[in-house]
């Protein structure tokens, strides 16, 4: 699957098990960004993200921990 920066939710879910002992709550963005260009099947540019985005992602990873 390719993800790109408006796959907030498969992002997130990726994330989840990507990094299962992390706090999504606590990570920087900056870990974050780096977390989501290095997941299997990104294909976006890098620059084309921002705040936004990143927190939207930030967002639906706490989601799904829930």
């Amino acid at each position: 699957m390719t993800l790109t920066w408006k796959d907030s939710l498969e992002i997130a879910i990726a994330l989840d098990e990507t990094h299962p002992d992390v706090d999504p709550r606590f990570v920087r963005f900056t870990d974050l960004h780096a977390w989501i260009c290095a997941l299997d099947g990104f294909e976006d540019n890098p620059e084309r993200s921002n705040e936004r985005i990143l927190e939207a992602i930030q967002m639906a990873w706490m989601e799904e921990r829930s």
